[in-house]
């Protein structure tokens, strides 16, 4: 009886002392008015981040940070930038200043890529945003060599790529550093993309099973996310374009074509499909030879995880929608092109 209460107590002991460690490990550092300035590049991981918060003497433990935002699920919105905060601050002020992208002012440079934005438009944003030579930048974006990460390794060396790391760059909202070159920006956007593809849980064991590329699966998905505007028929079209490759069909996607012309036209015309490109889905089979565009999250997932049907054919409805009408064969295809017409009139 008295080894059992000497146990019990030594128990209560540790778990007295494992309550204290956390408690105290978790409390804001000693305040000071001194504010300490940090740097969050694009692509760090959070338990990066909690290594450099602790090693800036923000934070008293990182393991604990690193597991109170496990529990909180938070970490995945941090924003990139130069930030500068007080010693006192608190686990939650922290996590709402990197959610916000709170950085230091007058020190950054802030721009947004839309998803489905081309190499040609991002670098325009970018230099509108930061005053850098647009054509500079797209010089960068067809550099095949001098990048971090193993994504880029993934680009065929010998294709016919319009921009060598058209579909790479992540579309996302970026904040860096005001004295960033035209490579240290391509470089944030490309580790971006990489990170980002590693949010998705087993993406290279489902890439494998499709028998693809990550180079394909970033084709595909740009091509979808040219294509698709409503959300719940990305899957939907991917399967389409999966459907027509695996019967030796022309994929005959406008985008594809609108990628080629110096301004998108809101019609083709029948010369248009014409042009003679290897990225042209009406005169070529197959898929083009690289993305088209810079893909979202969600388009990559459904190039990913494809609806199945046995549909080969879509048109998008004239009705403001958006959304398109799809068809299994092509005479239901034609009726489904008059049923979109008349919705327009």
């Amino acid at each position: 009886m008295k080894k059992l209460a000497i146990t019990v107590l030594v128990l209560l002991i540790i778990a007295a002392g494992v309550v204290f460690y956390v408690w105290n490990g978790m409390k804001p550092v000693a305040s000071s008015n001194t504010p300490i300035e940090f740097t969050i590049e694009s692509g760090m991981s959070t338990s990066q981040i909690a290594d450099l918060l602790e090693e800036k003497g923000l934070i008293k433990n990182a393991l604990l940070f690193k597991v109170y935002l496990k529990l909180e699920d938070e970490g995945s919105r941090f924003m990139a930038g130069m930030y500068e905060a007080k010693p006192g601050i608190t686990y939650d002020q922290l996590i709402t200043k990197l959610n916000k992208g709170e950085v230091k002012p007058g020190e950054m440079i802030r721009f947004t890529i839309p998803e489905g934005y081309t190499v040609l438009q991002i670098a325009e944003t970018i230099s509108k945003e930061s005053g850098l030579d647009a054509k500079e930048i797209v010089k960068q974006a067809d550099q095949s060599s001098g990048w971090e990460g193993t994504l880029i390794q993934e680009i065929p060396k010998d294709a016919k790529l319009r921009h060598h790391l058209e579909g790479y760059l992540f579309p996302a909202t970026y904040e860096l550093p005001k004295d960033s070159t035209p490579q240290e920006i391509i470089q944030a956007m490309l580790s971006e993309m990489e990170k980002r593809l590693n949010e998705i849980p087993g993406w290279e064991e489902l890439l494998k099973q499709r028998g693809m590329t990550v180079h394909e699966l970033l084709t595909v998905a740009s091509l979808v996310e040219r294509e698709v505007v409503v959300d719940e028929e990305r899957a939907l079209v991917a399967g389409v374009i999966y459907n027509r490759i695996e019967q030796g069909m022309k994929l005959e996607i406008d985008a594809t074509v609108q990628y080629l012309l110096d301004k998108p036209k809101e019609r083709l015309l029948y010369k248009d499909l014409e042009v003679d490109s290897p990225y042209n889905t009406y005169r070529n089979k197959g898929l083009p030879p690289g993305p088209i565009s810079s893909p979202s999250l969600a388009s990559i997932e459904a190039a990913l995880k494809p609806e199945e049907s046995d549909y080969f054919f879509y048109v998008t409805k004239k009705d403001g929608t958006q959304e398109h009408l799809f068809a299994k064969t092509y005479k239901e295809h034609q009726k489904n092109i008059e049923k979109s017409n008349k919705m327009a009139q």
